[in-house]
């Protein structure tokens, strides 16, 4: 194989930028055969934006029985990324999906057994984790820099959306069409970077879920949550879309210091020995251990979606390894899951979680949604949404 065919299921803001991308060359080795959008207007939308032939299909499995793709790039709306990208497995097909991998985690673990079942190739849309700053960060915790692992906290509070923002399209912050807000639309990054940078999950969760605290939305749009994890350490993550301005800035304490990513840079507050190490031989009143502040050196550039989709690509041509493996996005994914759940009981969340039970708490709050009960809306399932994309 020389160039991979790649079609895209979903032409609304990612999709079709996406689709413009690989168009014009941008992806080393890659061409834009295909796109699949349920909306007609699609298809003239690929004949004013798009250059050379690309077919349009409006049934996706059409699509991919074509023999006009070897992959498939999925940027429709979360509930359809697990049964899309199953699909396209069955078919034989390559798979790259949007964030988040979906919903609820029983339907992304099928996803994952398809995958494996298929011997494809299959990446996630985890564009953070071609940010330099991350990259250096999961090195050092790795390398043992920062010793056993004590703290994190995230403050993630950048994501600001007006009220107008919500009411641009009928899917948006409902149970029926999103499946949830701030935690499955904007911070599915910072989900996935908290445990892969770390390289722990928490074994319990406690959080708490402000449901339409800032905007008339059903779902939520302000989250504090904390975790503990299985060699003591605890984490705080916090995250909404009601303030500005926003902060991001993640701090990681080890027994050897701390690590502070905040505006771009990184700051490492070294310990000269371990603070296990300086409280067993120090018998003073208020000493504590010598510290050195270092900026940390960042070298090279986020290539962010493009790189993404080139790694996607080179592993297929060339077996390279994926920088985000479609696998994994089932952790960020069981985190936000354990953060639903341990608000609507009102209770600690172990995990693994209760897939059984958060899916019984979901599929109660679909029934309700407003995308569901609106007689405007009532028209549009979730399955009808497939060319408009966050």
């Amino acid at each position: 194989m020389n160039a991979v065919r790649v079609g895209i299921i979903g032409i609304g803001n990612m999709g079709s930028a996406h689709a413009k991308t690989i168009n014009q060359g941008k992806i080393k080795g890659a061409v834009l055969t295909a796109i699949s959008d349920m909306r007609e207007s699609a298809k003239a939308w690929a004949a004013d934006n798009l250059q050379g032939e690309v077919q349009y299909f409006q049934d996706p499995k059409a699509m991919m029985l074509s023999g006009e793709v070897d992959a498939v790039l999925i940027a429709t709306p979360h509930y359809h990324h697990s049964e899309l990208a199953i699909l396209a497995f069955n078919q034989g097909l390559h798979v790259l999906i949007e964030k988040p991998a979906g919903v609820y985690t029983s339907q992304v673990r099928e996803m994952n057994e398809a995958a494996s079942e298929s011997g494809k190739v299959f990446s996630i849309m985890y564009n953070q984790r071609t940010n330099p700053l991350y990259i250096k960060l999961k090195d050092l915790i790795a390398s043992g820099e920062l010793g056993e692992i004590r703290r994190t906290n995230w403050i993630i509070t950048s994501w600001y959306r007006s009220q107008s923002y919500y009411d641009s399209g009928s899917w948006r912050a409902t149970w029926a069409g999103e499946g949830g807000g701030v935690l499955l639309n904007q911070s599915p990054h910072q989900l996935d970077l908290w445990q892969w940078t770390v390289g722990l999950m928490p074994k319990r969760v406690r959080a708490f879920c402000a449901f339409g605290k800032y905007r008339s939305i059903e779902v939520e749009d302000d989250v504090t949550a904390y975790v503990e994890y299985e060699n003591g350490a605890t984490g705080v993550f916090i995250t909404t879309t009601g303030e500005t301005p926003g902060t991001n800035r993640f701090e990681v304490t080890g027994d050897r210091g701390k690590i502070v990513v905040e505006d771009g840079k990184m700051t490492f507050w070294r310990l000269r020995e371990p603070e296990s190490e300086f409280n067993q031989r120090y018998t003073g009143g208020f000493g504590q251990p010598e510290c050195w502040k270092i900026d940390i050196p960042i070298e090279g550039r986020e290539t962010g979606h493009l790189g993404i989709m080139q790694n996607f690509v080179d592993a297929i041509l060339h077996g390279s390894p994926l920088i985000a493996p479609g696998e994994e996005g089932i952790h960020g994914l069981t985190l936000s899951n354990a953060m639903y759940l341990s608000t609507w009981t009102d209770h600690w969340v172990e995990l693994p979680i209760d897939e059984e039970l958060f899916n019984k708490h979901l599929q109660e709050r679909i029934r309700h949604s407003k995308m569901n009960t609106d007689p405007v809306r009532e028209t549009q399932s979730p399955a009808d949404l497939s060319g408009t994309f966050q």
